[in-house]
This record gives C-alpha cells, sequence and structure tokens, in this order.
C-alpha cells in the first residue's frame, strides 16, 4: 500500500461566509477548533467547503489562508477538482506552491467522462504535480463513477496517485479496491467509515466531524487498533446524526447544524439555499437526541 497523507478524521471543512462574501476570521476560528479537538488533517475546498461555487480568485485566497493559519500543525489536503482539465492543473500547482500535503480531485462532473477520459484526466494532473493525489469517487454528485480497472491503472502507471476518497456508499466496492489496488482509502460517507476502516482503510473524509471533531478521531482511532466494540459504541451513537447531515443535499444541513450550535458560519452560494423548516426541525430532533443541542 502507498503512504498515506493522512491517517483517522480528515474534516471536510465549511467554508463560512458572511454575506456574500468569504468570512475568513470565522475560518481562522474554525481551523484553531480542529486543531484543538484532535482532527486530524483538514481539507479546504471541497464539496462541503462549496468549492464549485468559489471564483478561482476565492478559491486560491481560501487556500492560502488555511495553509497559513495551519502553519504545519496539522496535514492539509487541497479541493483542486473541477470539469476542465486545465483549471484543475492550475488549482493543484497553486496548492503544491504554497505548501498543501495533498489534493483531493474529484471526477469530472456533468461532462461524464468516459473511463479513457478519466485516465486522461487524472494521468494529465499527475504529470504536472509531485503532491500525492487522492481521487474523489461520488457518482451521485458528479454523474460518472471511477471503475475498478480506472483505478488500477492509474494506481499503477502514477506513484503519486496516492488514493481514492470512495463516496459511493458501496463498501463491496472499497472491498474491492483494497483487494485489487495499492491505494489508500478513506470513506467518504460517515456511515460506513468503521466498515472502511475494518478493511484497511486509512480514514475518512467527513462532514459530521465538523460538529462533531473529537468523537469521529477517537472512532477511527479505536477502528484503526482493532477495538471494533469501542469504535462501534461512538459509531452507532453518531449514526442518526451523520443520517441528518444528508437530509437535504451537503453542505446544508451540517452548516444548519453549526449555525444552531453558534458556530455562525453564515449561509451559502446560490443555488444551494437555507434549509427547509421541516427538515430544521428534524435536524434539531437529531442534535438534541445526541446531547449537543441545549
Amino acid at each position: 500500500m502507498k503512504k498515506p497523507v493522512f491517517t483517522g478524521s480528515g474534516v471536510a471543512l465549511v467554508t463560512p461566509f458572511a454575506e456574500t462574501s468569504v468570512n475568513f476570521r470565522k475560518l481562522a476560528e474554525l481551523i484553531e477548533f480542529h486543531i484543538a479537538n484532535k482532527t486530524d488533517a483538514l481539507i479546504i475546498c471541497g464539496t462541503t467547503g462549496e468549492g464549485s461555487t468559489l471564483s478561482m480568485q476565492e478559491h486560491e485566497a481560501v487556500l492560502e489562508f488555511c495553509v497559513g493559519c495551519a502553519a504545519g500543525r496539522i496535514p492539509m489536503i487541497a479541493g483542486t477538482g473541477s470539469n476542465d482539465t486545465k483549471s484543475a492543473v492550475s488549482l493543484c500547482k497553486y496548492a503544491e506552491k504554497i505548501g498543501y500535503d495533498g489534493l483531493l480531485l474529484v471526477t469530472p462532473y456533468y461532462n461524464k467522462a468516459t473511463q479513457k477520459g478519466l485516465c486522461e484526466h487524472y494521468g494529465t494532473i499527475a504529470e504536472n504535480t509531485s503532491l500525492p493525489i487522492i481521487l474523489y469517487n461520488v457518482p451521485s454528485r458528479t454523474g460518472v463513477s471511477i471503475s475498478l480497472e480506472t483505478l488500477k491503472h492509474l494506481d499503477e502507471k502514477y506513484e503519486n496517485i496516492n488514493a481514492v476518497k470512495e463516496a459511493s456508499g458501496d463498501v463491496a466496492f472499497a472491498a474491492k479496491i483494497r483487494a485489487h489496488t495499492n491505494l489508500c482509502i478513506y470513506s467518504g460517507n460517515d456511515d460506513v467509515t468503521v466498515p472502511i476502516i475494518a478493511l484497511g482503510g486509512q480514514g475518512v473524509i467527513s462532514v459530521v466531524a465538523n460538529i462533531l471533531p473529537e468523537e469521529t478521531h477517537n472512532m477511527c482511532e479505536l477502528c484503526s487498533m482493532g477495538k471494533l466494540n469501542e469504535a462501534n459504541e461512538i459509531y452507532l451513537g453518531m449514526l442518526d446524526v451523520m443520517d441528518a447531515m444528508f437530509y437535504e443535499v451537503n453542505p446544508i444541513p451540517v452548516k444548519t447544524a453549526m449555525n444552531l450550535l453558534g458556530f455562525d458560519v453564515g449561509g451559502f452560494r446560490l443555488p444551494l439555499c437555507e434549509m427547509e423548516e421541516k427538515n430544521i426541525e428534524r435536524l434539531k430532533k437529531a442534535l438534541w437526541d445526541y446531547g449537543i443541542l441545549k
């Protein structure tokens, strides 16, 4: 297996907004919060960070600000994926220049690339950066899935294609990746983190860790140590909150939860919008039942 960029709980960090602008002061607070609460890596400008609605200038500004705030205290992964290979290459080069430890590259959305196209897209990026690359397989959001054959090809041909964030929800597919490639595997869905680590995965790129960082870290650590009963106690206790993070499309529920809990991360970039009232009530109940909403 290739050397992992990180192990444990990587948070897919939200991007806080003040009105229509990025709230950099709040972003600094969130970074300090996660470092203090055992998060193992920060993933910046991913799906949860609304990277697809940031302008290129904003995207670069957020990446630079976050790596500066972290100051080498925690592994930093830059979300640099795009449906345009040239733009992705540009962002990857920028992230490498300013000191990131790795890259998270979602499959090109909307274009619905063929498997050959995915090989060429990821290969072009790999040839233009020395940073380890985490492929992000999330067909529910992008309309395309990376096949096992494509993963095997990319793993064998490019040393810096390092890992997969597996967010198809198919644990059996994760097992096949583990069996047939040297890629590291991160759960891309909180609710299958324990099964994927138990299969030999390295951890999770987590949504729920935005509000439960220490619990998510502890769950991953215990599971990686083989203490499955203790890991499952945390996991099963968190399960309803994990589910609540997807009552509507991510990151609407998690940012709503953060605001309910006093993080004050602001609203959303259209076309994302405020959560439906009926779902807010369901979310409140999940947070209340878990004991974090008073």
